[in-house]
């Protein structure tokens, strides 16, 4: 199985006709994921061409691309100004999954965003994050898809180059995933780690999990006790920014250390108090992975 995405997922991208949105798209979709709508206001009516004669349909509205085609999952690929009320469209829409990729979105502007996700009952993933993708099955958002296979692993991160990394050492050590997550390293984001580990557990097929987070803030610290008392497969750790300079951020706005509860050192005591292994550089990932999981 997989989480948030499968073969069922119907996609429709707003800012479909923009650079990044257009290049993704057509990566999405000749990865095999549904893309059956495009979003971009002024443009409805027109079409959008992936490839092979295939044409997407582009509409003015979200409504009316959720009316059209049956879409149940967006994928935000719109400038920062205008990335939180793209976000507010697609809930209102009816939209279960919203993925926003942009990066740079007001801490204001998302403080709204969040409020009406959280109203609705709409799963944002993001923003701020690279997506997430279920190989052999969907993807949503920017990850390779070359790098991943299918198999029993699942892999949530808060970093996105550091989730291609440990992804593609799992894919070179012939360790399949079921689904991997990039969670975002925005102060405000609408899934976090324990949303993920939760959704983890309950896959049949997902035998372990590899999470990987970044120095600043507590949601890892969190997470691993959150693991010790409900999670029964086991979860391989791996935090970035260990030898990062006081005060660094990482490049994410939500890797801000305030005394000692951020930094790396606290994290990853964190998790081997709660029962999780630790792998002291990303190439270290596979061998915890492939031990954990008796290979």
């Amino acid at each position: 199985m997989s989480v948030f995405i499968d073969r069922s997922t119907r996609l429709v991208v707003q800012g479909i006709t923009g650079r990044d949105g257009s290049f993704h798209t057509r990566q999405m979709s000749e990865y095999g994921t549904q893309v059956v709508a495009g979003v971009t206001p002024g443009k409805g009516g027109q079409s959008f061409e992936v490839g092979n004669g295939t044409r997407i349909p582009i509409f003015n509205t979200v409504e009316a691309a959720v009316r059209e085609t049956g879409a149940n999952t967006s994928a935000i690929y719109v400038p920062p100004p205008f990335a939180a009320g793209a976000i507010m469209e697609a809930a209102d829409a009816g939209i279960e999954l919203i993925v926003a990729i942009t990066e740079g979105v007001p801490v204001q502007d998302m403080t709204r965003a969040y409020a009406l996700v959280q109203d609705k009952g709409v799963r944002l993933l993001g923003p701020n994050c690279p997506g997430l993708i279920s190989p052999g099955k969907s993807k949503v958002g920017i990850i390779p898809g070359q790098i991943t296979i299918p198999g029993p692993v699942g892999v949530v991160s808060r970093s996105g180059t550091l989730t291609y990394e440990a992804v593609n050492q799992l894919t070179v050590a012939g360790i399949g995933q079921t689904t991997c997550v990039g969670i975002g390293g925005d102060p405000i984001i609408g899934t976090n780690f324990i949303d993920c580990l939760r959704a983890f557990g309950d896959d049949d097929d997902t035998e372990a999990v590899v999470m990987i987070g970044e120095i600043g803030g507590t949601d890892e610290q969190e997470a691993a006790r959150w693991v010790k008392e409900h999670l029964d497969i086991p979860v391989v750790g791996f935090i970035a920014g260990q030898t990062a300079p006081p005060g660094r951020t990482m490049g994410h706005a939500g890797a801000i250390i305030s005394g000692s509860e951020g930094t790396a050192e606290e994290k990853i005591r964190t998790f081997k108090e709660n029962g999780i292994a630790v792998a002291e550089r990303p190439v270290d990932i596979r061998d915890h992975i492939k031990e954990s999981l008796g290979l």
